[in-house]
């Protein structure tokens, strides 16, 4: 259990404004955090992630913007805890250098940095992914980038709810 754990319940009780805050440190998009503290409390960790995922769904492309804001390229160094985790499996200046270029293609492709869930991933796996992704048009691409950011949405809310 990671020390911003609190448990299911202690997330149902947190007043809006701290429900919201920890939200945001899973997912930066203030309108998906305002909808999903809205709806508490959860019964089950299970519903609080469908919730989630429904919030998420609801968002704008404008909205999923400022939730990609939250995130660091993939090989760069991450500024948060769960992004070092999630990214832990990065290593090798030469597999790093080579996700920087392939982020520089990406971004000029798609306009926005390429999003994935790392958990458990090497550097190597992270790096065919986006070689293949960068065959996608760019409506495919961004459906499969919105699965990925539910998908570590719910890593970081399993995080904050564990312990129960």
């Amino acid at each position: 259990m990671t020390s911003d754990a609190i448990g299911l319940a202690g997330f149902n009780a947190l007043p809006a404004p701290a429900a919201e805050a920890a939200l945001l440190s899973c997912c930066s998009a203030p309108r998906w955090a305002r909808v999903v503290a809205a709806a508490r409390p959860y019964a089950t960790a299970e519903s609080l992630f469908d919730a989630a995922d429904a919030a998420l769904a609801g968002l704008d492309d404008a909205e999923i913007d400022e939730a990609l804001a939250g995130h660091p390229r993939i090989g760069d160094r991450p500024t948060s805890v769960a992004s070092a985790g999630e990214q832990s499996g990065v290593s090798g200046a030469e597999v790093t250098a080579k996700l920087v270029a392939g982020n520089r293609a990406y971004e000029a492709k798609f306009g926005h940095i390429y999003l994935v869930c790392a958990a458990g991933r090497s550097g190597e796996e992270l790096l065919a992914v986006l070689r293949a992704r960068l065959d996608n048009d760019p409506s495919t691409e961004r459906r499969v980038m919105r699965r990925e950011l539910a998908k570590i949405n719910r890593l970081r809310l399993a995080r904050t709810v564990a312990g129960e």
